[in-house]
């Protein structure tokens, strides 16, 4: 979708959008003198993007580049009661859901963009005790990371997330990736704590991102999203800068990127803080309605030391982090290849739709079948053969008509010199 640079405030909107709006802008009836028809004008102030000018990263981020940045504006309410709260010296607790870039890779973890944003806070509102909580695992989207919000990030009963996961959603699975992004902010929104949500779009140097299917679902439910892809990609397009200047590779920022990162996300919390004596706190955005779906709002995890009907025969259940920084996860190897004294890892579940999270191994990894109910279902190669290192991936396995009673098993494939890792299962 085009940028339309505002001629004056007084402008008739036009929203095409396969979401209903949740917050529509306060409007007035018009009518014509001609043919007494009768449109609704919009009175609200559309931003305008200032013309083009030089750019250095060491003089910092350009007005246009904070314009082109704040992509959807959004509801401020509830940031600004968090702010609110904070300046009145109450602790608050700030969480980051992401991939690798809110992780920290190519940065370390006292200079990525996530730790740098919870430092600003701090200084902000020096009073306040604030809580950082990173969440970021690499080579994971949106559909692992609905599932795994209750563990990593609503456990910590959040007041602000900021959600980061349009790299690593693509366009190969993007009916799922866009039903679960609305998942991730559904469950967000709805939590106990009601948190503050801020959405992030970040950039492959081709300018490939998720940004504008998750941009749908931010407009519909008035939610913040900044986009780091629009900033970045439009003074590398002016010639301001290149690519590598803020990055060492052709996904990640490096330590330049995140700084970069840092103040394009803190010009527009700078914004709200200088906004907040008319913000009405009030007049929340409204997610009653969901945009794609709301079928991710109980997803969850089982992994081992869960207290499911969980049958794991010959299988090692590690309880730590490492594998793919993701958590426990069920293993079983073979040398031979015949997986004697192994039985199959089964789960006895309710649920209506079932997914699976498994090692993909640059050495070592095998296949696996998955039967649902006694029958085969689906043949997973879990080989990563001259991949860049071990990783979590995902797959949708099946949805059913009804919600009930289900028996899904992992068997590996015998005759392979082999080794399975199983992360999770993944139910709602």
């Amino acid at each position: 979708m085009k940028k339309l640079r505002a001629v004056s405030a007084l402008c008739v909107v036009l929203m095409i959008s396969s979401c209903a709006a949740a917050a529509p802008a306060e409007t007035t009836a018009v009518t014509t003198a001609q043919d007494e028809t009768t449109v609704q004008i919009t009175t609200a102030e559309v931003p305008v993007i200032p013309e083009d000018s030089p750019y250095s990263i060491a003089e910092g981020i350009t007005d246009r580049m904070k314009a082109l940045s704040e992509l959807v504006p959004g509801n401020k309410a509830r940031l600004a009661k968090v702010f609110e709260r904070a300046a009145a010296g109450e602790p608050i607790t700030v969480a980051y859901l992401g991939g690798s870039i809110t992780q920290g890779s190519s940065a370390t973890p006292t200079s990525c963009y996530a730790y740098l944003t919870t430092e600003w806070l701090k200084r902000q509102f020096p009073k306040s005790d604030i809580t950082y909580v990173n969440a970021g695992i690499g080579a994971t989207g949106s559909y692992i990371g609905v599932y795994r919000t209750d563990r990593d990030v609503l456990s910590h009963s959040p007041d602000l997330v900021f959600v980061d996961f349009s790299v690593n959603d693509t366009t190969e699975n993007t009916e799922r990736n866009k039903a679960s992004y609305d998942g991730v902010l559904r469950k967000l929104w709805f939590a106990e704590s009601k948190p503050a949500v801020v959405t992030i779009a970040m950039t492959m140097d081709d300018g490939t991102s998720f940004q504008e299917y998750h941009k749908e679902i931010c407009e519909a439910y008035d939610i913040p999203m900044i986009s780091y892809h629009d900033a970045i990609m439009d003074v590398i397009q002016h010639g301001h800068i290149k690519w590598t200047d803020i990055s060492d590779d052709n996904i990640h920022p490096n330590e330049t990127g995140h700084k970069v990162l840092t103040e394009i996300i803190t010009s527009y919390l700078g914004k709200v803080l200088d906004e907040l004596g008319n913000i009405d706190t009030e007049r929340e955005s409204d997610l009653s309605t969901p945009c794609v779906t709301d079928k991710y709002s109980s997803a969850r995890l089982i992994v081992p030391g869960d207290t499911e009907n969980v049958s794991a025969e010959g299988w090692e259940q590690h309880t730590d982090k490492s594998f793919g920084n993701f958590g426990a996860y069920w293993r079983v190897a073979s040398k031979d290849g015949n997986f004697e004294g192994t039985g199959s890892l089964k789960f006895e579940v309710n649920a209506k739709s079932v997914g699976i999270f498994f090692g993909k191994q640059v050495r070592g990894g095998g296949r696996f079948d998955i039967l649902v109910n006694g029958m085969v279902l689906d043949t997973i190669d879990t080989a990563f053969r001259n991949g860049w290192g071990d990783y979590v991936e995902a797959e949708e396995i099946i949805e059913f008509k009804d919600s009930g009673l289900n028996t899904i098993e992992i068997v590996p494939k015998k005759g392979e010199k082999t080794s399975i890792v199983i992360s999770a299962l993944a139910v709602t």
